[in-house]
């Protein structure tokens, strides 16, 4: 068995996970698109104003902050500051052969993490609620982090 490879269950479970976070990143963005044409509105850009076959109808304010176009693109920003660290920890974590159990609560916890974000977000929960899903898929990247360090250490691979 080869740690990148399927056969091993730990890289799988991270795989799994990965490719759901990387599809909830996608798939935000997309969501941003979709209200965008909506609402018609709430563009980033001044050019994104301009008429085209997408705004075949501009009108002054397309470029004003809309908070139902805003909402998705923040978190669709909360992703990105969030997914990345998670698929370079993760793989890292694999690196290291943890226990397949201890694996699977941290990376499937990260998911159900970020699940349960976006839903606090998306139905504009308190900062509260919001933030203790952030808490927990953070804390789960931290521990992935800090476990490959122990280990690095420990294993007296430095030089």
């Amino acid at each position: 068995m080869t740690l990148l490879s399927l056969s091993n269950p730990v890289f799988a479970t991270y795989a799994l996970c990965a490719a759901l976070a990387v599809l909830k990143l996608m798939g935000q963005g997309w969501m941003t698109v979709y209200r965008l044409m909506k609402v018609g509105g709430g563009y980033a850009s001044p050019e994104d104003a301009n008429k085209g076959l997408l705004n075949p109808r501009p009108r002054p304010g397309q470029t004003d902050v809309d908070e139902y176009v805003d909402r998705s693109r923040r978190m669709h920003r909360n992703d990105l500051e969030n997914i990345p660290g998670f698929l370079a920890a993760g793989l890292l974590f694999v690196l290291v052969e943890p226990p397949l159990l201890l694996a699977q609560i941290v990376m499937y916890g990260f998911v159900l993490a970020r699940a349960l974000h976006t839903w606090a977000y998306a139905t504009a929960q308190s900062h509260e609620v919001r933030s203790t899903f952030y808490t927990f898929g953070s804390l789960a990247v931290i521990y992935m982090a800090i476990h490959v360090l122990v280990v690095v250490v420990l294993r007296g691979t430095l030089g």
